[in-house]
């Protein structure tokens, strides 16, 4: 459903609870309060977003998936804070399935920009793996710092320090011709 949509039926519904309590039909009124306000909160927070995430931490990202996908359109279904938060996510069930796609979503993402700093740290240690696994060491690193600065909670540090250790094991490790690895 289309943002405005929800506004207006949030509108109506409101003006539906104020006609309930004029006429004095009050515990009607503030139940018809309630469904609006409610149906307010869809127009900020969708439903479809909220449930991927919740499936997302049960790590049951195929019913994440099927519930992102009923979003057509994030641009018209979203508000505008929530579109870097749908990339991430779109994202980071990608990166499941095939890592080395999944950059753009991040990337996006951190371009349409994240009101939490610990989701902006998430994407950017993402795309440090990515990078990793591209053999790139200059960017994986500049990420790495990034996201560390970013996670000011440090819910992301232990994973941060992981992934250092191993860019120290990528100094190691030399490609040899037939892409065998020595130590």
């Amino acid at each position: 459903m289309s943002n405005i949509i929800r506004l207006v039926v949030a509108c109506v519904i409101f003006g539906a609870a104020v006609a309930l309590c004029a006429f004095g039909f009050w515990w009607w009124g503030i139940l018809v309060l309630l469904i609006g306000g409610i149906t307010l909160l869809s127009f900020f927070f969708n439903e479809n977003m909220i449930i991927a995430q919740w499936f997302l931490r049960k790590e049951k990202s195929e019913k994440a998936e099927e519930w992102l996908l009923k979003i057509t359109n994030y641009e018209k279904q979203l508000h505008k804070n929530q579109w870097g938060y749908y990339n991430l996510l779109i994202g980071l069930i990608e990166s499941r399935k095939q890592p080395l796609k999944s950059e753009k979503y991040f990337k996006k993402a951190l371009s349409l920009g994240m009101k939490m700093s610990h989701n902006t740290a998430l994407a950017k240690l993402s795309l440090a793996g990515i990078c990793m696994a591209k053999r790139d060491k200059r960017e994986a690193t500049r990420y790495l710092q990034e996201a560390a600065k970013d996670d000011k909670n440090k819910l992301l540090a232990d994973q941060i320090k992981m992934m250092k250790g191993q860019m120290a094991q990528m100094d190691k490790q030399q490609v040899v011709r037939g892409g065998y690895r020595q130590f």
